[in-house]
């Protein structure tokens, strides 16, 4: 469904030069996965995510004036993808990983949005979320005022500075890949090691580099054709939602960017799975 989307959207993107740079941001942050559901028309929202506190459905981030952005300014935007806050003040569940978006430039977050205003605008309004009585959204004021605490300083090597703000803020691998607490909050003691509850109720595995569950055995070699074409190491593929991740993200990356990715991920701590 997801590659037929790419085809309709002409999104043939391979790398800055190649395509704009709201473009290649488009990509490598995931959008199209997230906003776009089965046969539903791109970016219109109403894909569902089956998690521990309920059914969570995608909202429309199409250029609609109606039901999607197309009344936002850069601002509102930005505001919205790095801090979870909606234009009208109210937060945004943490489903929708501003937790890690924050880590985006404003430049990055403008230039995403320019390119988003690009698009065609589809008109369908927003699904109602499926949670429990007691899940309110004005909750979310409080979670980010307990939870949202500054994350560690980037490496100071320039190339594995890039790997972390391509896996941490544009790819937020941390969103899946890292276990929550009961209160939905990140477990930075087991970053990336995997986790039981990932999207969709499927197990999400270790990508740190433990020899045991993790991508210690792996070379350079075998992470950097992952993430280009989705084949494991034993030559095999990979499945369900990495399957979107990869043909749409990491496989359009520039080869220097995957790199820089291969990079951070085996210059982390070993982590055996929780």
């Amino acid at each position: 469904m997801v590659r037929r989307l790419v085809v309709i959207l002409g999104l043939v993107c391979t790398g800055p030069g190649i395509c704009s740079e709201g473009e290649y941001l488009f990509d490598a942050a995931g959008c199209l996965g997230c906003h776009t559901a089965e046969d539903g028309e791109p970016l219109a929202g109403g894909r569902p995510f089956e998690t521990p506190y309920g059914v969570f459905y995608s909202p429309n981030i199409s250029p609609d004036s109606e039901t999607g952005i197309g009344d936002w300014n850069r601002k509102d935007f930005i505001k919205a993808l790095k801090h979870g806050e909606a234009p009208d003040g109210s937060a945004y569940f943490p489903v929708f990983p501003y937790p890690s978006y924050r880590l985006m430039t404003d430049q990055d977050a403008g230039a995403l949005f320019d390119h988003l205003k690009t698009l065609a605008p589809q008109r369908q309004p927003n699904r109602e979320h499926e949670l429990p009585w007691w899940l309110a959204r004005w909750m979310m004021k409080i979670w980010q005022w307990l939870f949202q605490d500054e994350p560690p300083p980037p490496p100071t090597d320039p190339a594995l500075a890039r790997g972390r703000y391509l896996v941490d803020a544009l790819g937020h691998c941390g969103e899946c890949h890292t276990p929550r607490s009961w209160a939905g909050v990140s477990d930075r003691n087991h970053y990336l090691a995997g986790s039981k509850d990932g999207p969709e109720g499927e197990s999400v595995p270790n990508i740190t580099p433990d020899r045991g569950d993790g991508i210690g055995k792996w070379d350079a070699d075998d992470l950097d054709y992952f993430l280009e074409s989705g084949e494991l190491p034993d030559g095999d593929y990979t499945g369900s939602l990495m399957t979107e991740v990869i043909d749409n993200g990491t496989s359009r990356l520039t080869a220097s960017d995957r790199r820089a990715m291969v990079d951070y991920l085996r210059s982390l701590e070993a982590i055996p799975g929780p």
